[in-house]
């Protein structure tokens, strides 16, 4: 292949990604949606959709009509949304610290987000506080990381151990707050949220995730170029006229906050940060500018199924989708490390 295919090879197959996650996405979530114990069809869902939009479209049923718009589509939209914004964060994440085993929960923010739940959840601060807590956690993680580093992130290993530190610290209070607790009901709620489950989303929740993502993604994108040049080494990228403590310093408080925001309303949902962005490197073979929108759909893809598949695969029971993902996700890695060393 010659130099200028090589060079046009990444834009074209990342172009051609997103264009068909363009189309998969929007048929997915018609299938989704429609997907369940009562089966809808997809026009008819369309149909409901379009009446709630100001559309002169004739409603399904009241119970059907509401089955759709305020069961499944919250649903599958915060399923769309927690999946964009994990691959996103991953990308983002694997690329600051050089480092492809990195995912977003890398900077303990899924551990303190996780004893900010448990307390409200012990407290019985009752459900609308629950995603206040896990953010609220999330950002005291993400604080004592901050000042783990000092001043600046320092190398890759610094943060990655950092990272370690808090969540090893704030697993460690979970655990304590629910022994201590010694509540059988409250202790059943707070391990079904921590496997990651979808199950309690609402209009309010996927507004705030959806505000959060809308925000981060061209955030991420505006560091698009200075991604691409850390991949080289931060001496490498300091020759480019920037400061890459600066720039990773930024992008680690914009992946924090996202991450937050997402744990405080799915709970920690495994292997989509990590996963997802190889493969969208795999298929793409392009830069950051095209990478992250297409990491993006893809993880919104992926979950909008793997979550599809948790709540209707085991009827009657709702199985938390971060199980499914970790089941999913563990022999996927395993062919993907088998890849990268080459075993045979």
């Amino acid at each position: 292949m010659t130099p200028t295919a090589l060079r046009t090879a990444g834009p074209a197959r990342g172009t051609l990604v997103l264009a068909c996650c363009g189309v998969l996405l929007p048929l997915s979530v018609l299938l989704a949606v429609g997907t369940g114990s009562a089966d809808i069809p997809p026009l008819e869902v369309a149909r409901t959709l379009g009446a709630h939009v100001g559309l002169p479209w004739a409603p399904l049923p009241p119970l059907r009509d509401s089955i759709v718009w305020d069961l499944r589509l919250p649903r599958v939209l915060l399923a769309a949304l927690v999946g964009a914004g994990l691959a996103v964060c991953g990308t983002v994440l694997q690329a600051l610290t050089r480092n492809p085993l990195a995912d977003p929960y890398l900077l303990g923010v899924s551990a303190g987000a996780s004893t900010g739940a448990v307390l409200v959840l012990v407290l019985g601060l009752g459900t609308l506080g629950l995603p206040a807590g896990a953010f609220a956690g999330a950002m005291a993680a993400f604080g004592c990381v901050l000042l783990l580093l000092g001043r600046t992130p320092g190398t890759a290993t610094r943060v990655v151990l950092s990272g370690v530190v808090a969540s090893q610290l704030f697993s460690a209070l979970t655990s304590l707050v629910v022994v201590y607790s010694g509540d059988a009901e409250r202790t059943r709620a707070v391990t079904f949220w921590l496997l990651g489950s979808l199950a309690a989303a609402d209009w309010t929740s996927v507004g705030i995730c959806a505000a959060t993502v809308a925000a981060g993604l061209p955030l991420c994108l505006l560091y698009a170029t200075h991604l691409d040049a850390l991949a080289f080494g931060r001496e490498t990228a300091a020759t480019l006229g920037f400061s890459p403590r600066r720039v990773e310093t930024s992008l680690f408080a914009v992946t924090a906050v996202v991450t937050g925001a997402l744990v405080a309303a799915s709970g920690a949902i495994g292997f989509v940060g990590l996963l997802v962005p190889h493969a969208a490197r795999i298929l793409t073979r392009a830069s950051h500018r095209l990478l992250l929108p297409c990491a993006a759909a893809l993880g919104a893809l992926f979950l909008v199924w793997a979550d599809t598949a948790a709540r209707t695969l085991f009827g009657p029971r709702d199985l938390p989708v971060g199980v499914l993902t970790a089941l999913l996700g563990v022999p996927a890695f395993a062919l993907l490390l088998r890849r990268r060393t080459g075993a045979p």
